[in-house]
């Protein structure tokens, strides 16, 4: 697990298991929000987006957590893990709820990006897996080679997960 990429709905909890994944890998994660989006939430432009992923996958040890459909063959193609996070909407929701309690609705320490709860963005949590899980599904067949994927339908599985990477990354580094 050098390259990984998480992708899942918002609140599915990519930031927190990349944060998780990369202290016990030793690896510092980037979260896309932070990088497609400036303070005032003006996205990055398409190619510059394009670029700069393109830019983050050629180093031999990442983990990248974000959705991004349309730049998401960037680091599937040079992914050798990919975590999709497939939780319940609701699931998704009281992970966004508990996140602006966190962050008191200002700015993530962790990633930089501000907290933004929009209608719109309540409705993509909401049609997540009915709208977009199926073209991530999609897209991990199309454009994932050898790496391993993971699909964490819950909380739970996440967990387990994670607690099951840090063992085997100890046990790697001899501790």
């Amino acid at each position: 697990m050098d390259r990984i990429a998480i992708v899942g709905s918002g609140g599915s909890g990519k930031t927190h298991l990349a944060r998780q994944l990369g202290a016990a890998l030793g690896i510092t994660p980037v979260h896309l929000d932070a990088l497609y989006y400036d303070q005032d939430w003006n996205p990055l432009p398409k190619e510059e987006f394009a670029a700069l992923q393109q830019d983050l996958v050629s180093a031999p040890r990442w983990i990248i957590d974000g959705n991004y459909a349309s730049t998401l063959p960037i680091r599937l193609h040079a992914a050798d893990t990919v975590i999709f996070l497939d939780l319940p909407a609701r699931a998704c929701l009281l992970g966004v709820a508990r996140r602006r309690l966190r962050h008191r609705g200002g700015q993530h320490q962790a990633t930089g990006v501000y907290d933004r709860i929009t209608p719109d963005f309540i409705r993509y949590i909401l049609s997540y897996r009915r709208a977009m899980a199926p073209r991530v599904h999609a897209l991990i067949a199309e454009h994932t080679g050898a790496a391993d994927v993971v699909v964490l339908r819950s909380r739970t599985a996440t967990r387990r997960y994670l607690a099951g990477a840090a063992r085997a990354a100890r046990a790697l580094s001899g501790s």
